[in-house]
């Protein structure tokens, strides 16, 4: 409200009225010195003086000045809400909110809007999930997928912007689906939210959050953990369904509700029957309606947020390992063994059978300088056999004869097409300068994982101390004291172990105690000196006396992680019996796995939602990188989405659509698309990069949910504490509906961008004069009454 003041025309009278007020007064305490005192005398002498006082005012000619809106000058904008949320009918009312929308702003019913164009020029608008202008809301139905509150007011602002907006008139219930903090209301006038819906509860079963989350424990790998709020089913059982892409049940659970309003817990953990991307349908219904064929008898205000579609990425591999050992082992059989129940892991094998032989040590037959180990085997060309200063390697699960010909790595393009490696019983001379440099940046830059195991050459024993390699691992190596071997060595896992689900082999505390009591004892340990700073120490062996020596610790690395594990007989874990068996397979498997699963691939596909934007837009970002995961740039990106689990249909939707991506100007390598869903599902996209040359460089995919329904339908109640902030910034006020008439009286007085000042003669009226006649007669009659002169 704006503020008015008041003026004197002519002040130079002042003087003048002061000095014959003050003669007046005393004239008047004179004259009525003989009166009696009493309330009488002085109710008579004030009537007198304020009669005199009103008569000397009109002297100065005082004037009201204030403003006012300019008529027709200004803009005011009525923004009615027009989403699905509307369709709720709160409780014991009789119609729903958008019929009661319709009511107030109808001019038939209501001449608010008339009035308010006598002094405004009006704009009137619709909002869901986009705004757009209308004539007079005839095209209100109620069945936007979204309210898109902080969509519509910046909308408003970006076309406003230097022009004379008063204000904003917004009709809804405060249910937006694309403010989750404060909104941002820069550039905006005063906004008056009219509040649609009262808070009492309604019957309804809503998902309120779901969280979706993997690990690499691998009896539960993926977790689904959701909140459900029940109003109106007090001692009802709710029932919640995990279903799969074909409609088959999953997982089902079921809680009763206690209170009238419940909030219920349920977490499940499941495990995808298949690699990579898996679409499940989260659902939630009262027992007594699971069964029910038909949606509409339901006693619920709305199905709309009673399903989820959820997506589960378990990796797309397949995930390269290479394992580099110096001489054939136990360990490695076990290892190959364990990891090929894995379909995602790959794991290579490069073993030496022989060492070098000195250049000047020739064993072999007179002028021969191969190897004999390689006599009456294949070709026997120079070039293809390997001599006397070579060591003989063995290459195992290579994809192709060329792959490892050559031994170890020794350029980026051929080592970083793994994931992880490892090494065991392996002196630190194995490996060149340049390629043990190379392997520290492989883990550093290219982020992949590296594992030392604890064979003989291993660690201290394989003086790796002040090597790239050894300034990588999680443990110092230099000055280990030499003792007398430990005995057996009893495993037991840290406190950090046990926060890892993936250093665990059971579900439940007792169960993963039992077992490790029930462990036969290792023999074999590479000892260090100590643990570096950052590093976490997962399992831990002791021997006979209680004296520990840490087994497993890892560390991240640069881009990458880095782990050791000292023990240099895991093999004989699996001999015991064949439950021991099945657990260290799976402890390789879990360890393995959680070495690559930071590990980037040469084809990034990620989905990033759109804070912004209320139809559910995502941005598909695709990271491309050559071999030697450098930022690919020239390169042609195409994104390919399918819909899975829509509206349509249980299954997948044969429709797809392919879209260009366009190389971004912040960063290198990086391929933008974006794509708005046409349904609420599921949807799966599909990376496919191809280099300047036109060879495919790589592909990948991901996945994401869109479910503006259940957004929208979230809460029922209407968000007056949303109304209310964006009201209280913005420098509005929360306006009742049914007083609309009055408010409109009143916004002429409120501020707006074009004003006119408005002045009022206070003297010049007929109150001011009435009211010194009525003080003069007032006194005049009083006196008479009590029979004074």
């Amino acid at each position: 409200m704006l503020t008015a003041t008041l003026v004197l025309s002519h002040p130079h009278w002042l003087w003048f009225v002061c000095l014959t007020l003050l003669l007046s007064v005393g004239l008047l305490i004179w004259s009525y010195r003989n009166t009696p005192v009493g309330w009488i005398r002085w109710t008579c002498l004030l009537l007198k003086t304020l009669g005199l006082l009103a008569l000397l005012i009109c002297l100065l000619e005082p004037l009201w000045s204030t403003q006012k809106a300019r008529p027709g000058a200004n803009l005011f904008a009525i923004v009615a809400d027009n989403s699905q949320g509307l369709q709720i009918k709160d409780r014991g009312a009789t119609r729903n909110r958008g019929e009661v929308l319709r009511d107030i702003l109808d001019p038939q019913k209501g001449s608010w809007q008339g009035k308010l164009e006598e002094n405004f020029e009006l704009r009137r608008y619709l909002f869901d999930a986009r705004l757009q202008g209308t004539k007079d809301f005839s095209e209100l139905a109620f069945d936007g997928r979204s309210s898109a509150i902080g969509t519509a007011l910046r909308t408003l602002s970006e076309r406003y912007r230097g022009r004379p907006l008063a204000g904003v008139l917004l009709l809804t219930d405060g249910n937006a689906t694309d403010i989750r903090s404060s909104p941002d209301l820069a550039g905006l006038p005063p906004i008056y939210p009219v509040v649609l819906g009262n808070s009492e509860p309604i019957k309804d079963i809503a998902v309120e959050d779901v969280r979706v989350s993997q690990t690499d424990f691998e009896d539960a790998p993926v977790s689904i953990q959701t909140e459900v709020k029940a109003v109106g089913y007090n001692g009802d059982d709710i029932v919640a369904q995990v279903l799969d892409i074909n409609g088959k049940k999953v997982a089902e659970q079921s809680a009763e509700a206690r209170k009238n309003q419940d909030s219920l817990s349920f977490r499940f953990q499941i495990r995808p029957e298949i690699a990579g991307l898996t679409f499940y349908r989260l659902q939630v219904r009262a027992k007594s309606e699971v069964n029910s064929a038909d949606a509409s008898k339901s006693e619920e205000a709305t199905l709309a947020n009673n399903t989820r579609v959820l997506v589960v990425d378990r990796g797309h591999g397949p995930y390269r390992i290479l394992y580099v050992s110096g001489r054939p082992n136990w360990e490695f059989k076990f290892l190959n063994r364990a990891l090929a129940e894995d379909p995602q892991i790959q794991l290579v094998g490069l073993i030496r059978v022989a060492k070098r032989e000195p250049k000047f040590n020739f064993i072999g037959r007179p002028g021969e300088t191969s190897n004999p180990l390689f006599r009456g085997f294949g070709n026997q060309a120079p070039e293809e056999v390997e001599r006397y200063d070579q060591p003989v390697l063995v290459r195992l699960n290579t994809k192709d004869e060329v792959e490892l010909r050559a031994g170890f790595p020794r350029t980026a393009e051929d080592l970083y097409g793994y994931y992880a490696i490892i090494v065991d019983d392996l002196e630190a001379e194995f490996f060149a300068p340049d390629q043990a440099a190379l392997l520290q940046r492989f883990v550093s830059e290219r982020g992949g994982g590296f594992l030392m195991l604890g064979g003989m050459e291993c660690f201290q024993q394989g003086k790796y101390q002040r090597t790239p390699i050894g300034d990588m691992l999680p443990v110092y190596l230099d000055h280990v004291e030499e003792s007398k071997p430990p005995g057996p060595l009893h495993l037991n896992l840290t406190r950090e172990g046990w926060l890892q689900p993936w250093a665990r082999l059971r579900d439940n505390e007792g169960d993963e105690k039992s077992r490790i009591q029930s462990m036969a004892p290792f023999q074999v340990l590479n000892r260090v000196r100590e643990v570096k700073p950052g590093a976490s120490v997962i399992a831990t062996v002791a021997d006979e006396g209680g004296k520990s020596w840490p087994a497993l610790v890892v560390q991240r690395f640069g881009r990458g992680r880095t782990a050791a594990l000292t023990l240099g007989d895991v093999w004989h874990w699996g001999l015991h019996d064949a439950d021991a068996h099945r657990d260290m397979d799976k402890a390789w498997r879990q360890l393995i796995r959680w070495l690559v699963t930071d590990a980037p691939s040469r084809v990034e596909l990620t989905v990033e939602p759109r804070s912004d934007d209320g139809n559910g837009a995502v941005t598909l970002a695709v990271r491309a990188r050559d071999p030697k995961f450098q930022a690919l740039d020239n390169a042609s990106v195409t994104v390919e989405i399918q819909p899975v689990m829509g509206d349509s249909s249980a299954g997948a939707n044969t429709n797809s659509l392919r879209l260009q991506a366009e190389p971004s100007v912040n960063e290198p390598g990086l391929y933008q698309a974006v794509y708005v869903p046409r349904s609420t599902g599921g949807y799966k996209a599909t990376a496919y990069v191809t280099n300047s040359v036109g060879a495919e460089a790589g592909r990948d995919d991901s996945g994401w949910s869109t479910d503006l329904a259940a957004e929208e339908f979230r809460s029922l109640s209407p968000n007056v504490a949303l109304l209310e902030a964006i009201a209280k910034k913005s420098g509005g006020e929360i306006v009742s509906g049914n007083k609309l008439e009055e408010f409109v009286r009143g916004l002429p007085q409120k501020h707006a961008p074009m004003m006119d000042s408005w002045t009022f003669p206070l003297w010049h009226t007929p109150v001011m004069f009435g009211f010194a006649l009525i003080c003069f007669v007032s006194e005049w009659g009083l006196r008479r009454w009590k029979g004074m002169p």
